[in-house]
């Protein structure tokens, strides 16, 4: 039903022709990530949302099913309603991204895609809502400052193992299953468990006994990653050419890893 449901949706969002003041879609949670539908090209299915990518990925396998033997290329991309006519596109081995997924991952939305849109998600239920800028006014209330280190938003965030602290550049990692990530391995699995940190300080709000994974390369100057465990008791408001992100509290009905599919 729900693989059904997603290419109804992804067909009614590519029939839609000229850009879009604002376009959204429905995502759910799985593995600890975002998915929505997307397409690449003609390539479409179920991928990642992580603005804790620099780049957009697609599968290696999906690539090649559909004729594309380069590892780079530059292929129109269709997210929530809007439209990239040109995106950098690369292709790469993915299995590891899709450990833990009960349908194959096509690819990874990251935030050379997402950053040229005002990115609104709200995790309960999960919605995903991409705006074009100067289309619509910014949110009233206060703005945490975005500061974009090799290629990803972050905020700065502290975090503590009850001993020593780390403050830094925190990237919004959509994509893991846990409130805190941090460097590991480039191809290591994003749902592997790293233990308990005592604490996370954002946006002057602390929660303690967050749970950390230790997956993925993160960008040089890049702390750690702040996780779905903890973005998703906000609605989320990304403005990254703007340098401003704004969260605001929200009662979740649904949390990470409760499936929210359409």
């Amino acid at each position: 039903m729900r693989r059904s449901a997603t290419a109804l949706l992804l067909i009614l969002s590519l029939a839609a022709t000229g850009p879009a003041m604002a376009g959204e879609t429905a995502c759910w949670f799985e593995n600890g990530a975002i998915v929505a539908p997307a397409a690449i090209a003609d390539m479409a299915g179920d991928f990642v949302i992580d603005l804790s990518a620099p780049r957009t990925l697609l599968h290696n396998t999906k690539a090649q099913m559909s004729g594309y033997a380069e590892t780079d290329l530059t292929l129109p991309v269709r997210l929530a309603g809007q439209r990239v006519a040109a995106a950098p596109i690369r292709v790469t081995d993915l299995d590891y991204r899709g450990v833990g997924f009960v349908a194959p991952i096509a690819g990874v939305i990251g935030a050379d895609i997402l950053d040229r849109y005002v990115v609104v998600i709200d995790f309960a239920p999960c919605r995903l809502q991409l705006e074009v800028r100067d289309a619509v006014r910014a949110p009233a209330g206060r703005a945490l400052p975005v500061t974009v280190v090799g290629g990803v938003p972050t905020v700065r965030a502290t975090a503590s193992d009850g001993f020593t602290s780390l403050s830094g550049a925190f990237a919004l990692d959509t994509a893991s299953n846990g409130g805190v990530r941090a460097r590991g391995d480039a191809d290591g699995p994003r749902q592997t468990p790293a233990g308990t940190l005592a604490a996370l300080s954002l946006d002057g709000r602390l929660s303690q006994r967050v749970p950390a994974v230790r997956a993925g390369d993160l960008p040089e100057g890049v702390a750690g990653a702040v996780g779905v465990a903890i973005l998703s008791d906000y609605h989320l408001r990304l403005d990254t050419l703007a340098r401003r992100l704004w969260l605001t509290p929200a009662a979740k009905e649904k949390g990470p890893g409760v499936s929210a599919r359409p």
